[in-house]
């Protein structure tokens, strides 16, 4: 029978049935979308269909929404950059596609109109594996200005895939008397088991609390029942889809939201609203990057990244922070032609030591900057940092290994 994509079928095969929408198929096979929000795929031979609708145009929003202030509530920015909290399903391309701006979010999560004044602002609708340093700029400008004109809390939409880079670069670029939230989903809202709206909320919580950090909120177990509120720089995302994938590294959480009642428990210290004075550091130096080490792992690697005019670089080592021993010229010569060479750890806990054998000390020798007990992206957003404030090796190490925005601990967690 004739249908199209974005109709509504039923298709019997096997005994079993199964009802959705039609998505974009490059195999043959019958792919529906399923009220569940899951995709099935079906092999079309013997297969009854039956037609049930035909697709549904989708309705364009009302340019502005209609949001009355309250009295007494604190005014909170919603900044869209896109990503799967701001998306739905596209029926052209059968992916989920970033298609709602931050205005779109506060209309379909009317709650938030009872926790605070809530206005929209765009800076982009991108899915967060196209976020680039140069958007992470406008952001951090964007917010400075939002801040600057009374904005008394900000929550930043933004893709789960990347979000802690974009967190990390927010936290070393800004000083923040006011809350300054990075939250997102992992399951689009036309999904049941979308978390967007709690999570939502539950920023939204705490942007009007007096936790003014630069933080993340997202599930924080696999039920409706908590969000986590993590250090931007102490955060990154464990499972490709678990809505509890973020986890804090290094670091106890800041605190937890009750999604049913509210109410914020804390665990960390936190910089408490107004006690730090508004800040920008938006000069950015974007050409760094981290290159891996594994055994067998040749040095031409290294010098590929120095000859190509990388401006620094973090080496993901082994264990304390280590790479083979032929790979240490490199890093010297790096370093002589000015270029940091910061090194993390493939381990997410725990502490780099290169002073424990000998190839550590040599690494040490050769002009290596341990990145503490730094999350190796983390260490790189830093590092991007550091080059747009300073070039000089000696300083760029010194503010490396200084705790900027919760990014070191004085000792590691066992």
């Amino acid at each position: 029978m004739d249908y199209k994509e974005g109709d509504r079928i039923r298709v019997e095969k096997g005994g079993a049935a199964y009802e959705g929408v039609v998505m974009p198929s490059v195999t043959g096979h019958i792919v529906l979308k399923m009220v569940s929000g899951y995709n099935v795929g079906i092999e079309p031979d013997g297969a009854q269909i039956t037609f049930l609708e035909p697709k549904k145009e989708i309705q364009k929003p009302e340019k502005q929404v209609k949001v009355t202030k309250n009295k007494g509530f604190k005014n909170v920015v919603f900044i869209s950059t896109g990503g799967t909290i701001a998306s739905k399903i596209d029926y052209r391309s059968g992916a989920v596609s970033s298609q709602c701006s931050a205005d779109d979010i506060v209309r379909t999560i009317p709650e938030l109109d009872d926790i605070a004044n809530i206005r929209g602002r765009v800076v982009a609708n991108i899915l967060s594996e196209n976020m680039t340093p140069q958007i992470w700029t406008e952001l951090a400008r964007a917010v400075y200005e939002e801040i600057n004109n009374g904005a008394d809390g900000i929550v930043i939409a933004h893709g789960t895939d990347t979000m802690m880079y974009s967190a990390a670069a927010l936290a070393f670029m800004l000083d923040t008397p006011v809350p300054v939230v990075f939250v997102g989903s992992q399951r689009s809202a036309d999904r049941p088991s979308s978390d967007n709206v709690m999570n939502a909320i539950c920023a939204t919580k705490v942007a009007v609390s007096d936790i003014a950090q630069v933080c993340t909120v997202m599930h924080e177990s696999s039920s409706d029942d908590r969000c986590g509120i993590h250090y931007a720089t102490r955060v990154r995302k464990m499972h490709t889809s678990r809505r509890d994938a973020f986890q804090s590294i290094n670091s106890r959480p800041i605190g937890f939201v009750d999604y049913a009642t509210g109410q914020i428990t804390t665990e960390s210290e936190y910089t408490a609203r107004g006690e730090t004075e508004l800040a920008l550091r938006d000069k950015i130096e974007p050409e760094c990057a981290i290159v891996k080490f594994t055994p067998g792992a040749r040095p031409e690697i290294l010098g590929h990244y120095i000859d190509a005019g990388y401006k620094g670089i973090v080496i993901e080592g082994t264990g304390l922070g280590h790479v083979s021993t032929d790979w240490v010229p490199e890093i010297k010569r790096a370093t002589q032609a000015n270029i940091p060479i910061v090194i993390a750890s493939q381990c997410l806990h725990g502490r780099v030591c290169d002073r424990v054998y000998d190839t550590g000390t040599d690494m040490l020798k050769a002009g290596a900057i341990e990145a503490e007990d730094m999350l190796p992206e983390v260490a790189l957003v830093k590092l991007m940092c550091v080059l747009g404030q300073t070039s000089d090796l000696s300083e760029v190490q010194k503010l490396m290994q200084e705790k900027w925005a919760n990014d070191i601990s004085d000792c590691s967690l066992e």
